[in-house]
């Protein structure tokens, strides 16, 4: 596959090519630097996939991706970040971006843009299916996700074992999570403050013991949707 690699750390930029160019069936046809440069670059070769960082001081991530996006809705984007808490998920996820993987996560990158180039999505390195990600992005949950809820609850459904330990606040938090929502989407959505949110997903993290919010919304994806994950 062809990948065109946009970093504004050209340190980064040069780590990537070495480790994904060794792997054999990838070539890394250019990198740049900035987000006008990834548009610039990608008008010019192409690429199968599109990695690049979300944050870049000369132009970002995010604004380049909807511009590449406008003029093709099939291309390939796949982000780079630091944090996978990252609130900037779910604007990318709807916008079309095939994912978000974690620099320091070198090893997965590889395997994971093989799977974008199979038709699926990653969620820091996780493969799932495009569709799970598409529901998330329109702002609805995956399909079998709505009216799950804790044993007990209104809805009079067993809630899935992974989840069992949630507040029902904190379930419905992080179901939004999942929806592809960031805090002030989700403090909209369940009538709540901010800060609010941020604290349910603090809770949604110590108690199933995970570091970040993308990871909650994979947790979440396979729980209730696991034919898809």
């Amino acid at each position: 596959m062809r990948v065109l690699i946009v970093d504004d750390d050209v340190i980064v930029s040069q780590a990537l090519t070495t480790i994904l160019t060794a792997e054999g069936d990838i070539d890394v046809v250019a990198t740049g630097t900035s987000g006008p440069e990834a548009v610039a670059l990608w008008r010019r070769h192409r690429p199968d996939v599109l990695l690049m960082d979300v944050r870049m001081p000369a132009g970002d991530g995010l604004s380049a991706a909807e511009e590449v996006l406008a003029e093709d809705a099939q291309a390939r984007i796949v982000f780079l970040t630091t944090f996978a808490d990252d609130e900037y998920i779910g604007r990318a996820l709807r916008m079309g971006a095939r994912g978000f993987l974690i620099k320091q996560d070198v090893a997965r990158i590889a395997p994971a843009l093989r799977g974008v180039m199979a038709g699926m999505s990653v969620l820091e390195g996780e493969v799932v299916e495009r569709g799970v990600l598409a529901g998330a992005a329109a702002g609805g949950a995956p399909a079998g996700a709505r009216g799950v809820g804790r044993a007990g609850a209104s809805t009079g459904e067993e809630r899935p074992e992974a989840l069992r330990d949630l507040t029902e606040r904190e379930y419905e938090v992080v179901r939004a999570v999942a929806d592809g929502l960031d805090n002030a989407e989700i403090a909209q959505r369940l009538f709540m403050s901010e800060g609010t949110v941020r604290n349910h997903v603090s809770a949604a993290l110590a108690r199933t013991g995970l570091r970040n919010r993308t990871q909650l919304a994979v947790l979440y994806l396979r729980a209730v949707h696991p034919q898809a994950v």
